[in-house]
């Protein structure tokens, strides 16, 4: 695969460049401000231009980010992609670690499926003085304030 940053050069004002990436303007400036893409050289007016090599580094951090990669997971991502050669035993121990991450979130959103469809099914379809639903949101939420507030060093009622 040829790297991100050896791809040919074209002028983009920052609109394009938005639109052909799908990452927003102030987003685009946001990676630049943090050193996750170069800076673009300036027009004689003072604009940015952008380049295919923008577009290329831009398009992979979005796709990074929708397979919820961290923003430091991803600029060591864009590091190894620059070295040559490419250390791919590097990419492959970073990428286990995100999958690792990825499978525990899942066990996480099965245990809550679980708990949510046992919830759902106590409930009745009549007036009930009582709602599963609602008194299992209602402790969570007695639950975090009071952690909350241990947290913030608050004392609360025991």
């Amino acid at each position: 695969m040829e790297t991100i940053t050896s791809a040919r050069a074209e002028a983009l004002a920052i609109g394009e460049l938005s639109r052909l990436t799908g990452v927003h303007i102030e987003t685009i400036r946001y990676y630049e401000r943090v050193g996750m893409s170069p800076p673009p050289p300036r027009s004689a007016g003072g604009r940015r231009v952008y380049g295919q090599n923008h577009a290329r580094i831009l398009a992979f951090i979005r796709r990074a980010r929708e397979l919820g990669f961290t923003l430091e997971e991803i600029r060591t991502l864009l590091e190894l992609n620059r070295a040559k050669p490419v250390s791919c035993a590097e990419v492959q121990k970073l990428a286990g670690l995100h999958l690792e991450s990825v499978r525990s979130k899942l066990a996480d959103l099965a245990t809550l499926e679980d708990i949510l469809a046992k919830t759902i099914a106590k409930c009745v379809s009549d007036v009930s003085p009582d709602c599963p639903v609602l008194d299992m949101l209602d402790q969570d939420v007695e639950v975090s304030v009071s952690f909350k507030q241990r947290e913030q060093g608050v004392p609360t009622a025991a």
